[in-house]
């Protein structure tokens, strides 16, 4: 029995995935805490559990990924986020030859050969425009949980137009249309339409290959992948796992090759 695992503790949550005989045994996913040792530790151990086993000392081969993948106490490699999420995805859906990983501080777009390597990737981490936090930070101006902004934005007929680049000023323009009389279902959609330009941007400058997949939390936001899909105008398919392991996922794949 070979047991391996994958750990991506991330700028807003950790996620650990546990393979058993090269299938997925178990996975979480949890809030950081301020320390990404005590995140590491917390997911895993939780991970473990779910996995039957008493410990990480179990694990023939532990790989961590992501933010915080130098402070993973258990680790016995890290690896970059973008080569996990190559794997993970490939591991997932060999026909996927581009992602579009929505995280929380950050937004990449990767582009991957037949065999699931990275031959390009464009990353977004100078700003939280087009990430998770900016759709945090616009469901609490209209005093909504993610799944409920997500949900009403469906109800649109004719999203707002948000232009400004940042999230400062996007809360301000949102607070602005709001007065003005702009109904909530319109806000909400013209903030995941503000999100899918920012990631069209990005992916135009590594290009969009069939097929495509989206990775990371937003990945489970339905306003959101239905205007990105519109503006990809490309279908975007469903990976048959929680989207939000995927960089875990292609950890633990990894670690898998390395154990033997």
């Amino acid at each position: 029995m070979s047991l391996v695992a994958g750990c991506d503790v991330g700028s807003t949550t950790g996620k650990a995935v546990i393979l058993k005989d090269g299938e997925i045994c178990s996975y979480e996913i949890i809030q950081c805490t301020p320390s990404p040792v005590r995140t590491a530790q917390l997911v895993m151990t939780e991970a473990a559990r779910k996995a039957g086993l008493s410990g990480t000392e179990q694990l023939a081969y532990v790989v961590g990924t992501g933010y915080g993948r130098m402070k993973i106490p258990f680790a016995n490699e890290n690896i970059s986020e973008i080569t996990c999420h190559g794997v993970g995805a490939h591991w997932l859906c060999p026909s996927v030859r581009t992602i579009i990983d929505i995280g929380g501080q950050d937004c990449k777009v990767i582009s991957l050969n037949d065999e699931g390597r990275v031959i390009d990737f464009v990353m977004n981490d100078k700003c939280a425009a087009g990430t998770g936090r900016f759709l945090e930070a616009m469901a609490r101006v209209l005093s909504l949980s993610l799944e409920e902004l997500s949900n009403i934005s469906l109800e649109a007929s004719s999203p707002a137009n948000i232009t400004s680049q940042c999230s400062v000023f996007s809360e301000s323009e949102v607070i602005t249309l709001l007065n003005e009389g702009r109904e909530v279902p319109d806000v909400a959609a013209g903030i995941h339409l503000a999100v899918a330009n920012r990631l069209l941007a990005l992916v135009k400058k590594v290009g969009q290959q069939p097929d495509l997949a989206v990775a990371g939390g937003c990945a489970k936001s339905n306003g959101l992948i239905k205007i990105l899909t519109e503006k990809l105008n490309m279908p975007i398919i469903a990976v048959p796992q929680d989207p939000q392991i995927i960089g875990a996922l292609g950890a633990a794949v990894l670690a898998a090759g390395k154990a033997g």
